[in-house]
């Protein structure tokens, strides 16, 4: 019986021997592809879904030249992409916001609707070990909307439309707190030249569009004539396996072209999701 169970083991070993050498075998393929054949290059793509809500004064002297006051509701796709392999970054930004205002009287109201679309190009500058990441470029900024005023029953409406090249920086650092990981981040920009849409003063949208009477409607902007300021300071935690963004938006619009004056000034409070992915592209 011992017998029987010496030679057992022995022919197990001998069948064991060759698939073990297979699997070395394959073993040393697999590591020479990934060694020579395949080159990774990954992408790292943070997607921030935001609402806001805060207190907004708007200005639309084609409209009336009384200042009204509201609040605005706000939604921001906020999205970067970024290489590890490169020290550039892109940064893509949707929003759109709907405001209900009224005059200091409280016989007027003004509706108003946007929506912007803004793309940007950072270079990076890394600092204190990675914790603190430094970003500058330049963002097209594009924004299309209207303003409607409830007590005008000439010209009701504005619309609004912009084209805007903007320099951009971004500030975010990573910390820790109460052992638990934090991110602050600062992002600014303001647009320093374009084109924007502007009825001309005592101009019709009849004349405009019915009749085609043109009137310097489509006006070249530089930071003179549209000295604006878009902001937002934020701070990223977790709660679980959720990232939490919470913080302030500052947007500051103004312009004043063709004898007319406008703006919009906004502060709000967001809050939002933030995701996190990673793409590995495979060369072989």
């Amino acid at each position: 019986m011992a017998k029987m169970t010496i030679r057992l083991r022995l022919c197990l070993l001998l069948m064991a021997a060759p698939l073990s050498a297979m699997a070395q075998n394959e073993g040393q393929k697999t590591d020479l592809l990934t060694a020579d054949s395949i080159h990774t290059n990954d992408k790292d793509i943070t997607n921030a879904i935001m609402v806001g809500i805060g207190a907004t004064q708007i200005l639309d002297t084609y409209l009336s030249p009384e200042k009204y006051r509201g609040t605005e509701v706000r939604y921001l796709s906020h999205t970067t992409r970024e290489r590890r392999s490169s020290r550039w970054s892109r940064q893509i930004v949707h929003q759109g916001d709907i405001a209900y205002t009224e005059n200091r009287s409280g016989d007027g109201n003004e509706v108003a609707g946007m929506y912007g679309f803004q793309y940007a190009w950072h270079y990076n500058w890394r600092m204190a070990e990675g914790r603190l990441n430094i970003k500058a470029g330049a963002m097209v900024d594009a924004t299309v909307g209207f303003v409607y005023n409830t007590r005008n029953g000439n010209n009701p409406a504005q619309a609004r439309a912009a084209l805007n090249v903007s320099p951009s920086a971004v500030a975010a650092y990573r910390f820790r707190l109460w052992n638990r990981p934090f991110l602050a981040r600062y992002e600014v920009s303001a647009p320093l030249a374009g084109l924007m849409f502007s009825p001309n003063y005592g101009q019709s949208y009849y004349e405009i569009f019915t009749r085609g009477n043109y009137d310097h409607n489509i006006v070249p902007t530089t930071l003179a004539a549209t000295p604006s300021l878009r902001q937002m300071l934020t701070i990223d935690f977790t709660l679980g396996r959720t990232t939490l963004r919470v913080g302030y938006l500052g947007d500051m619009q103004q312009a004043k072209v063709n004898n007319l004056k406008s703006h919009t000034y906004t502060h709000a409070f967001v809050i939002g999701i933030v995701r996190t992915f990673r793409i590995f592209k495979i060369k072989y």
